[in-house]
């Protein structure tokens, strides 16, 4: 089977071709795991913090992608969950261990245990994978390969990062980057939360506009102050700046949620500049997003079908895996990328 891999940790903007293609034997399919034909794969960050060390496999070269749609076309033994032709779902959690303390108040993403796919294990930048069937999906049948794609993800951590805002309906969202996992967080806000205001920040004017389209009733740039405080920001940049800038925007008791593995060193020198009287006084609080759960997964891709959300996705080949990520490190994002590893996929309108 054809596979892309990372082989070495490199700066992306020095590597025009980061991956490379290279031809591997189709997995084998352990007793409790399935293996899937796979149709598409999102293009995630993450796949940057890994190719520059930020979040490097522990092995290389490792094949990235945790973002996975595709078909079951073989079982193991003991797997008996999906049949052959289903089409099912993989996620950046790739297995934890069930038994921690953490596994067992449903905090399996904190799991010391806790493997990601495409970092820890092979991922869907491939025409094959296998997985545990525990940590597979069912992709409801109103979605298609490529809309259901982004919610592996995206979509699920953005999900938890909603729930994590404490947001009530009728509250002020903020939404600090206006990506993929964004995009979706804006699109599940409005459905869940129909009398919140949502705001967006953004570098970009074409981003700005975007969010506008979807439904934000403000959109400007990072440094900008908001018309009336926000009860909750949700941070989805790679760098510090929109850190600093979110906690002036913030109302007294307002909770930053940050989403993001990992943050560049470029701008860290800004924390120092914070100002505590103004930027983190009258209770307000910072709260990081560590990985997702399988329920973040289902209960996402449940609320998704249910309300008809569509996310805005730009289709590159399998082929063209290197231009996806240059891309996405450019900033050139109108919601989320996705591979189209499958040649022949059926689409749902």
């Amino acid at each position: 089977m054809r596979a892309w891999v990372i082989e070495q940790v490199s700066k992306i903007e020095e590597t025009p071709a980061p991956l490379k293609m290279v031809d591997r034997p189709v997995p084998r399919t352990e007793e409790d795991q399935i293996l899937i034909e796979v149709e598409t794969c999102g293009v995630c960050h993450t796949e940057i913090d890994e190719i520059e060390g930020r979040a490097a496999p522990p092995e290389l070269p490792m094949t990235p992608g945790h973002q996975v749609v595709g078909k079951v076309v073989e079982r193991g033994s003991e797997a008996k969950r999906f049949q052959v032709g289903d089409r099912v779902g993989v996620a950046w959690i790739y297995q934890a261990c069930g038994s921690c303390p953490f596994c067992l108040r449903g905090q399996e993403n904190l799991c010391p245990q806790f493997k990601a796919t495409g970092r820890d294990a092979h991922g869907g930048y491939a025409e094959y994978m296998a997985v545990k069937e525990s940590f597979a999906y069912a992709i409801p049948p109103q979605l298609d390969a490529l809309r259901a794609a982004p919610l592996l993800c995206a979509g699920a951590i953005g999900y938890r990062s909603l729930r994590l805002t404490q947001l009530q309906n009728g509250m002020r969202l903020g939404l600090s980057g206006f990506g993929a996992s964004a995009h979706l967080v804006l699109l599940m806000a409005k459905a869940l939360y129909p009398q919140s205001e949502i705001y967006v920040f953004s570098r970009s004017e074409g981003e700005r506009e975007f969010a506008k389209q979807l439904g934000a009733v403000w959109a400007g740039a990072i440094e900008e102050r908001t018309p009336q405080p926000l009860d909750a920001i949700i941070d989805t940049t790679p760098v510090w700046k929109p850190i600093v800038e979110a906690l002036r925007n913030l109302s007294p008791a307002g909770r930053l949620v940050i989403n993001a593995i990992r943050k560049e060193d470029s701008d860290r020198h800004l924390l120092a500049e914070v100002d505590y009287p103004s930027q983190l006084w009258l209770e307000k609080e910072i709260k990081s997003v560590a990985n997702v759960t399988r329920k973040d997964v289902e209960d996402c891709l449940q609320l998704v079908a249910r309300e008809d959300i569509r996310p805005e996705v730009q289709v590159y080949p399998f082929e063209a895996a290197n231009q996806a990520l240059l891309d996405l490190r450019n900033r050139k994002i109108k919601g989320a990328k996705v591979l189209q590893i499958a040649r022949n996929m059926q689409r749902i309108a």
